[in-house]
């Protein structure tokens, strides 16, 4: 069985993820979502909040499933057996980085990294740049699922 994770925050969850996560469904039998608990960072949604948003919007896909960690992803992935990370790129500066930690990842436990290039209409996406415009009253609703458009505009309206 092929199997590949596609780690993140997910804070929150958008379309660009959405779009990475459903390309990697179709090349893998399981593609585990690995949501990033991260303690020292100020996150908006609680990890299992990302994980019950990250849920509902994969559902569509049947070999999608949804998991958390902290700590190295390479131990996440020899725990469950995955052997394949799938990272998107939106730009030639994601690269520098990722292919620094896919070498390291390599070198540590022999897991693989497939880079996927963003579909241009998510290119300039993350979840940092969504909050930020979220926050200051810009309409972020094409560029999240509309469960966590809801969510975020009724998280920012709380705070």
């Amino acid at each position: 069985m092929r199997r590949a994770v596609c780690p993140g925050s997910f804070d929150p969850v958008t379309l660009g993820h959405l779009d990475i996560i459903g390309r990697a469904s179709k090349l893998y039998d399981e593609v585990v979502v690995a949501v990033l608990i991260n303690k020292s960072k100020k996150s908006m949604f609680t990890v299992e909040e990302r994980i019950e948003m990250l849920g509902e919007v994969t559902a569509q896909y049947g070999n999608v499933t949804i998991d958390a960690f902290h700590g190295l992803l390479v131990d996440f992935c020899t725990a469950r057996g995955i052997n394949a990370i799938v990272k998107g790129l939106r730009a030639i500066s994601d690269f520098d980085y990722e292919l620094q930690m896919a070498q390291m990842n390599h070198g540590l436990q022999g897991v693989e990294t497939l880079f996927m290039p963003t579909n241009p209409l998510y290119s300039f996406l993350s979840s940092s740049l969504v909050k930020e415009v979220a926050t200051y009253g810009g309409d972020v609703s094409g560029l999240v699922p509309d469960l966590v458009w809801h969510r975020l505009t009724q998280r920012l309206a709380e705070s």
